[in-house]
């Protein structure tokens, strides 16, 4: 029985990290509570913030738009990564 497609939900910002490292991003630099990384051939930057500590489903779904990573690909890394 099929339970339909999967819901983002706030993700722990250590996890985020972990998914876009995983994709080939790696940090480039930090400004206050923002971890900035990078990947060649990717225009801009993937900008994750720290605090609160769970990244809102807006700035993921940003994110991967940014990174040109699917949904399907997101939920498979975070189950490697989780």
């Amino acid at each position: 029985m099929s339970t339909g497609p999967r819901r983002l939900t706030q993700v722990r910002y250590t996890i985020v990290v972990r998914i876009f490292e995983r994709e080939g991003f790696v940090l480039s630099r930090q400004k206050g509570d923002h971890l900035i990384t990078t990947k060649p051939g990717v225009k801009r930057p993937i900008v994750i913030k720290r605090s609160p500590g769970q990244v809102p489903v807006t700035h993921t779904v940003t994110n991967m738009r940014t990174a040109g990573m699917t949904r399907e690909r997101f939920f498979a890394l975070l189950d490697e990564v989780s």
